[in-house]
């Protein structure tokens, strides 16, 4: 098992992720929570690259639970096709924006219990929508940032579950807000899963990682600009 991190430690670890990037923001476009709801459930096992693709169009007209249910399974399918798992998200898209209406006045729940009875939403996904949409000090787990909890010695567990209460209970509590989405970031960018790029990584010397890499990445020649137009 990876040393854990002193609290000194965390401390820094944080204080440079915050220096490095002092706003973070989910990579998900959304216009209000609802829509950012719809996205983060979309986003399960494909990326925001490809949510974002998908819903550029959609959420320029559909941005409410009534405007969802209007618009209909059939066309939302449609409209998210090229995201993986998408007939079975647009049932569970539609299935919750019916029970928003029915249940809530069409409004996202503030409340973890009420969003995890949507279908397609789990714990995950309720904590995103809960730190992004009502800036509550949430932690979504998602595979980076298990990654990096586990891999620097940060907060060790054997799952997400473990990992976000191990979280919870270390990160000091003036970075919990942004917690997430510096670790998702640092696990997506630098401590990536086959080759961490330790070489640029700003709290290498914090990581209790033993396998780090010594080589940089390598640098990509630029493109010869031709004066032929």
């Amino acid at each position: 098992m990876v040393k854990l991190l002193k609290p000194a430690e965390i401390e820094e670890f944080f204080a440079r992720l915050k220096k490095q990037n002092p706003s973070p923001k989910t990579e998900l476009e959304y216009t209000n929570p609802y829509t950012l709801l719809v996205a983060v459930a979309l986003s399960a096992q494909a990326t925001d690259k490809s949510v974002n693709k998908a819903t550029a169009s959609l959420f320029k007209t559909i941005d409410t639970p009534r405007k969802m249910l209007a618009l209909g399974e059939e066309k939302l399918a449609d409209a998210i096709k090229t995201i993986g798992l998408y007939r079975g998200k647009a049932k569970n898209v539609i299935a919750a924006a019916k029970i928003l209406i029915d249940k809530h006045g069409g409004q996202v729940p503030k409340d973890r219990a009420a969003l995890e009875e949507l279908p397609g939403v789990g714990r995950k996904t309720a904590n995103v929508v809960l730190n992004v949409a009502f800036g509550e000090p949430t932690i979504a787990v998602d595979t980076h940032i298990f990654r990096v909890s586990n891999r620097t010695g940060l907060a060790p567990g054997k799952d997400v579950l473990a990992v976000e209460l191990a979280l919870e209970k270390r990160v000091p509590k003036k970075y919990l807000s942004h917690a997430h989405h510096w670790l998702i970031l640092h696990g997506r960018y630098t401590c990536v899963a086959r080759k961490p790029l330790c070489p640029i990584c700003v709290v290498r010397d914090l990581c209790n990682f033993p396998d780090k890499t010594k080589e940089a990445p390598p640098v990509k020649p630029r493109l010869k600009i031709s004066s032929k137009r």
